[in-house]
């Protein structure tokens, strides 16, 4: 840990504010329960409920907008045409499957981080130039990667599921896919 320490210089007799590391193992293990451990495991947590509440709400409220819309659009659909799984439609499929999957993405992505950090808070050896330096290694570098690969898996996912976003997207790197029909 650090803290503000002021510093005089013996020449222009001025002082100046400088940070002073602190060696207190029981500041960085409070550190360590608080800010790496218990925090992250509440918001985790939290995250998980999140998650299932918005899936709830989002059913809840595409099945409220489906009776709203479907006798205005009775007369121009066809039969069973953008109708699934009870009466919702496919675009609120499509925007409950894609929320649902970005936040279960980042939710499994942060695992390896929780993992390491309770595995600190359990065993002392569990750290940087300790017993179990290699194994720690192993975490931190998967936590890593989990992370790099929660941001480009999002590309994809908002890529897939946003028709909006696909065609920024397309149009940021300048590619037009070629029609698969033959017809240009």
């Amino acid at each position: 840990m650090f803290r503000i320490a002021w510093s005089t210089e013996p020449q222009s007799n001025v002082s100046f504010p400088y940070l002073l590391r602190q060696s207190s193992d029981s500041i960085i293990r409070i550190n360590d329960m608080l800010n790496r451990t218990s925090l992250p495991w509440v918001n985790f947590i939290i995250m998980i409920a999140c998650v299932a509440i918005i899936k709830l709400k989002l059913y809840q409220s595409s099945r409220v907008r489906r009776p709203q819309t479907s006798t205005s659009a009775s007369n121009t659909k066809q039969p069973n045409e953008g109708l699934e799984d009870q009466g919702r439609s496919s675009k609120d499929l499509r925007v409950i499957q894609s929320v649902v999957l970005i936040c279960c993405i980042f939710i499994l992505s942060q695992l390896p981080f929780l993992a390491y950090s309770t595995g600190r808070l359990i065993n002392p050896e569990f750290d940087v130039f300790k017993k179990l330096q290699n194994l720690f290694y192993i975490f931190t570098t998967t936590s890593q990667t989990f992370s790099y690969l929660n941001v480009s898996v999002n590309i994809f996912v908002y890529y897939n599921y946003n028709s909006k976003y696909r065609s920024i997207f397309l149009s940021m790197i300048k590619w037009k896919p070629t029609s698969t029909s033959g017809v240009k």
